[in-house]
């Protein structure tokens, strides 16, 4: 869709909030933790359609009124019974039904069909299962004649395990959707802070004139992880943070950070502006791995003064592997914008703390008249923090107050916390946005299949060199920053992590 039609497509979105929504997976993990409490929040702030119909599926042989029992129970766990209102649960319970469907038999979705049959058509699946099952269920409900032009699709990650894969299940969607009603979820995206990035970055000149190479020295991306595996042994292990955070979450946020201008707060203008970014990277071939890649896997340590087990002592571990559970790289874009400022991306888990941010460092004045002891501190930082809070400061450079101080600088932040600023109780959660702007038919939150395999064909190439070179796999202790070798990287390039500094 060009931008010509970008209104259109805008005003079409926001009028098509979905009167059905059919949650696979529904007494799995992410849609009893984040989905069910996302919904209730949602029709608790009156944000849902009146006549909107909750259909849960999956295999359990259990009754609309065990699902509405293990509902609410879930609520009171995470969102706490103190916080439910109770006339809102009431209802939210009422939208709930339930069809038991084994989700690779094609006749139980007849069953599905039936129930669906005097619902509004604009129906909105939600598929919060493994990928494995994304073409059987495609398949069966286009037989049931289940699927039609006003349907949606929301799959979550991961999108393949590399390009290949990727493309197979973008194929398999395909067959069965138009892009148009594809939403594929990074849950990141929704974070109430990245959302921020767009309004900082395009709303203020003072930001926007000086978003680019002559201004920033080089961009700092970290999420990092205080737990370890968590059970997931049977994924992570075949993934690796390349995989389960670099090629999505830090993607995107590198996206959000470098993108240009769109044309229009569209999903086709700024998704746009995204793939341009992707298309841009520069590759990290065999010759430079070394100096612009750090692997990493924990070892035992301590967090929170107690004791951590390593990565290959954790319970049911493969006490051979070689998975990375920390990565960073330094990422070039060849682009007029960012020519000469390097982002690095950097992810673990067993870290020290639990902390989303992007840490954006320009570059100091050309001639510093200030005491020379202090010069390495006269740059300002701007920090968009994403989580434990989601936040924006900006560190100042003032003068130290007292009379014997003569000039002494000292850092001091200009800080927005959105919780106080804007007197919010709570920040919603990023699944609230996304299961709402998913039902609104507003894809701008949502990643694109150019998206998803440019950011492949990008890791698949590293991932390749690493192999090529036989880089290293670093130890760091549980509940520490990571290997030193990361800091080495970034101090060869004259740079510091942000808590180095």
């Amino acid at each position: 869709m060009s931008d010509s039609n970008s209104s259109d497509e805008q005003s079409a979105a926001q009028g098509l909030l979905s009167h059905s929504f059919v949650l696979f997976g529904a007494l799995g993990d992410l849609s009893l933790r984040k989905l069910m409490p996302a919904l209730y929040q949602l029709d608790h702030a009156q944000l849902l359609n009146e006549d909107l119909k909750i259909m849960a599926v999956a295999r359990s042989a259990i009754s609309a009124g065990e699902l509405k029992q293990r509902v609410e129970h879930t609520l009171n766990q995470y969102i706490g019974e103190d916080q439910l209102n109770a006339s809102s649960l009431a209802r939210f319970l009422k939208r709930l039904y339930y069809c038991q469907v084994e989700l690779t038999q094609a006749r139980d979705y007849d069953e599905l069909k039936q129930k669906l049959a005097l619902w509004h058509p604009q129906i909105t699946y939600y598929l919060a299962t493994p990928p494995s099952l994304y073409k059987d269920i495609c398949q069966h409900l286009h037989q049931a004649n289940a699927i039609n032009q006003q349907s949606r699709i929301v799959v979550e990650k991961p999108i393949g395990h590399d390009l290949a894969s990727s493309k197979l299940i973008n194929d398999k969607l395909a067959l069965y959707f138009d892009e148009s009603q594809i939403f594929r979820i990074d849950h990141y995206l929704g974070k109430e802070t990245v959302q921020n990035l767009i309004a900082l970055r395009f709303a203020n000149p003072l930001f926007e004139s000086q978003w680019n190479h002559q201004y920033i020295d080089y961009v700092e991306i970290s999420v990092a992880e205080d737990v370890g595996i968590e059970g997931r042994w049977g994924y992570f292990d075949k993934a690796g943070q390349m995989r389960d955070m670099v090629q999505n979450h830090l993607l995107q946020l590198l996206c959000m950070v470098a993108m240009d201008p769109p044309s229009q707060l569209t999903a086709t203008s700024i998704r746009d502006e995204k793939v341009k970014v992707l298309r841009s990277l520069k590759p990290i071939d065999q010759d430079k791995i070394a100096t612009q890649l750090v692997l990493g896997q924990y070892t035992d340590g301590q967090f929170q003064h107690q004791p951590a087990p390593g990565y290959l002592n954790e319970a049911d571990a493969n006490t051979s592997s070689s998975t990375e559970t920390f990565i960073a790289l330094r990422a070039e874009i060849a682009t007029w914008r960012w020519a000469g400022t390097p982002f690095y991306l950097r992810t673990g888990k067993r870290m020290a703390s639990k902390v989303t941010e992007i840490i954006i460092h320009y570059k100091p004045n050309s001639h510093y008249i200030f005491d020379p002891s202090q010069a390495d501190i006269a740059q300002n930082k701007l920090i968009i923090r994403l989580q434990p809070y989601e936040s924006i400061s900006l560190q100042v450079l003032t003068k130290e107050q007292g009379i014997g101080k003569n000039m002494r600088l000292r850092r001091d932040p200009l800080h927005l916390d959105f919780a106080q600023t804007q007197s919010q109780a709570r920040i919603p959660d990023a699944y609230e946005r996304l299961v709402l702007e998913a039902l609104k038919g507003n894809q701008s939150l949502f990643v694109r299949r150019d998206e998803v395999e440019l950011a492949w064909q990008w890791c698949d190439q590293i991932r390749q060199a690493w192999f090529s070179a036989e880089l290293p796999l670093e130890d760091y202790p549980a509940g520490s920053n990571g290997p030193q070798q990361a800091c080495d990287m970034i101090k060869t390039h004259g740079h510091r992590w942000y808590e180095d500094c």
